[in-house]
This record gives C-alpha cells, structure tokens and sequence, in this order.
C-alpha cells in the first residue's frame, strides 16, 4: 500500500515579515509550525483500521451461461466449456471488483497467480459507476 508523503510549503507575508511553514497532505492544511492532526511517519492513522478489514479475493478462470436441463445433466468427468480462450490472463477480483491480471504458476505443489497487469486506481473508481 502506498503511503502519503507530506508536502511542505512556505508562506512569506509581503511586508517582508517571517515566513511560516506548514505541512499538507491531499490539498489539507494545518495550523502555523505543525503537521496535519495526526500525521506520523506519512501515514494518517485514522486509515489503520482499514488494513484489517478482510478481502474476498477471486480468481477468475472463466465464464459460462448454461440452462437448468443441461445442469441437471453435468456429473463426474462431465468437462464444461468457458468463454475465456485457453492461455488468456486470469482476472483477479477484491469483493467482485476487478484489480488486476494474471497468469497461472505452480508453488510449491499449490496453484499460484504471477500479476501481469494491475488496475489503475482511475480504471478501478469507474467500475463504481
């Protein structure tokens, strides 16, 4: 996760007066000679309690439509085709909202996901829309 870094910027009065500085955060100011309320290290701790909120994280092999009848007659060694082509990136998805690609490797006896592509913030805030 990315941290906000404080910027800072000096103010100096016309008169010829002292300069005073203050620090900014996303456009945010404070009061004369003192960071923004709770700024420690470049990261605001009101977010903390969001790094522990747990994720639904999907990996997408694929999709397909099928009617009730031919459902019904799916059992073992039945193979059902996706719309996805064979070899194409797999879609990683946080609570069904689409983060980023990836493509299949083996760890350790386990399946893993290599990430090839990963969202940007813009492309992930119009999936809100």
């Amino acid at each position: 996760m990315a941290t906000i870094e404080p910027t800072k910027k000096v103010v100096r009065r016309p008169e010829g007066g002292s300069t005073k500085s203050s620090a900014a955060v996303d456009g945010g100011s404070s009061t004369e000679g003192q960071g923004p309320k709770g700024v420690e290290d470049g990261r605001l701790p009101k977010l903390d309690f969001i790094l522990d909120i747990p994720l639904e994280i999907t990996v997408e092999l694929g999709r397909t439509r099928m009617l009730i009848k031919d459902l019904l007659k799916v059992g073992q060694g039945s193979v059902i085709e996706l719309t996805k082509p064979a070899g194409d990136t797999l879609e990683i998805l946080a609570n069904n909202r689409l983060i980023a690609k990836g493509d299949v490797v083996m760890l350790n006896e386990k399946y893993g996901i290599r990430l090839t592509e990963i969202i940007s913030p813009e492309e992930r805030l119009e999936q809100l829309k």
